[in-house]
């Protein structure tokens, strides 16, 4: 079983000679394989393997690769498996003791990494944010204190919201915006994230698939137990306790529960007053 990407620009002549030689490719979208099969003049069976059908057809599969037929898993876009499904497949195919071959071609994580100009030895693959502002702010608070470069894949359509909630909770961090790599229109955006936040304000939604690179925090920016407890006060002195520690949190990066417990600490002991 074989993984190629399913890019028509980057296909590379071993995912071609796969593709053409598997007893059949599993695709998320036929419609979508089709196009790429065509491009080479491969006419291998498409079949449909995604999210939805997964768990209904994989014994099936399964029971094909035992029999020694070969099969190609392709996704519709960027490199297989990668925030892709198809995972409990390769996981099923180890444990039935099928071998498992990876056809390797460009990944947008690794790409956007490269072109970012940010540091890449050490670095989180994320996935996709929680479509939700509140749920979205959460994760990224847990991110906060990692230090690592953060990336993740985001929608055209949600870029402007996310780069605020980004903004918002992790400060002004230096980040990238990735948007269609290795296409035509490729662009790299790069500043701090209030920056791009102001950019796409007045540029409007970009279009094409998007790859978010955020710097690790700098540690020079730490903030001791003396700081937290003064920035605490400050806002207390003003704000309700919840409004707070949001305030504190978005300066800071720390994770909420943490501030909470010291704001709470802070008012039992009459640090407030």
């Amino acid at each position: 079983m074989a993984t190629p990407i399913g890019n028509l620009d980057d296909l590379s002549p071993r995912a071609q000679h796969v593709l053409s030689h598997a007893d059949r490719v599993l695709a998320e979208d036929t419609r979508v394989a089709r196009r790429l099969l065509q491009s080479f003049g491969a006419t291998t069976y498409l079949d449909i393997y995604n999210d939805h059908n997964g768990a209904k057809v994989r014994p099936g599969l399964i029971e094909m690769l035992r029999n020694g037929a070969a099969l190609a898993l392709t996704s519709d876009a960027g490199t297989p498996l990668i925030s892709d499904p198809g995972y409990k497949l390769v996981d099923a195919a180890r444990q039935a003791g099928v071998a498992v071959h990876a056809v390797p071609g460009p990944s947008a994580v690794i790409t956007a990494l490269s072109v970012a100009g940010l540091p890449s030895d050490r670095f989180l693959f994320a996935g996709f944010l929680p479509p939700k502002s509140a749920a979205r702010r959460t994760v990224l608070q847990e991110f906060a204190l990692i230090q690592a470069t953060l990336v993740f894949y985001e929608t055209a359509n949600r870029l402007q919201a996310v780069l605020a909630d980004m903004a918002l909770v992790l400060g002004g961090r230096q980040a990238a915006v990735a948007r269609e790599l290795t296409k035509m229109f490729e662009e790299v955006r790069r500043g701090s994230l209030p920056e791009l936040v102001d950019h796409y304000h007045e540029a409007g939604q970009p279009k094409g698939e998007i790859v978010l690179v955020i710097g690790p925090p700098d540690s020079q920016d730490a903030v001791d137990d003396t700081d937290l407890d003064d920035l605490l006060r400050e806002h207390l002195s003003r704000l309700r306790t919840r409004d707070a520690v949001d305030a504190v949190v978005a300066e800071t990066g720390l994770p909420r529960r943490d501030v909470y417990r010291r704001a709470l600490a802070l008012g039992s002991s009459g640090g407030t007053s």
